[in-house]
């Protein structure tokens, strides 16, 4: 298990919290409420994915919320989370790459920036993840 990684791929992340979520292993589920994705049976799908996937569609949403309350909602958002584990008495979280990409009219890609880095300090699970020694972050803004 050491240094795998896991990807989480949510696309949607709009405020109501709807969207199509994929990993590695496939599509966990055509369409759900991102809420209650995680009581249902999964199998075949690595934890690092699933964390992935939790981050991602997280992120897309208090992006897409911080979007709102600036006056520039977002018709697009996709958010890719990649989960690098390693293994030092166990496994562990090692680095999160976050790659997004919103479409949004009237929004500049200054704007942006600022908006996606303060998503990705005030994203709960950002924060629950605070102790990864590495997370990145890459925003696009898609069709001008």
């Amino acid at each position: 298990m050491a240094n795998n990684t896991g990807t989480g791929v949510w696309q949607g992340g709009l405020k109501d919290g709807k969207g199509t979520v994929s990993t590695q292993s496939g599509t966990l589920d055509a369409r759900y409420s991102f809420g209650t994705r995680f009581e249902e049976d999964v199998t075949g799908t690595n934890p690092e994915e699933l964390v992935g996937a939790a981050h991602a569609g997280c992120f897309s949403m208090f992006l897409s919320s911080l979007l709102e309350n600036a006056g520039k909602k977002a018709t697009s958002v996709r958010t890719q989370a990649k989960v690098h584990l390693g293994q030092e008495n166990g496994p562990f979280i090692r680095k999160i790459d976050l790659t997004t990409e919103v479409e949004a009219p009237g929004l500049s890609n200054d704007e942006l920036q600022e908006l996606a880095q303060k998503a990705k300090e005030g994203c709960p699970i950002s924060k629950a993840l605070a102790s990864v020694p590495e997370m990145t972050l890459s925003a696009t803004l898609k069709g001008a």
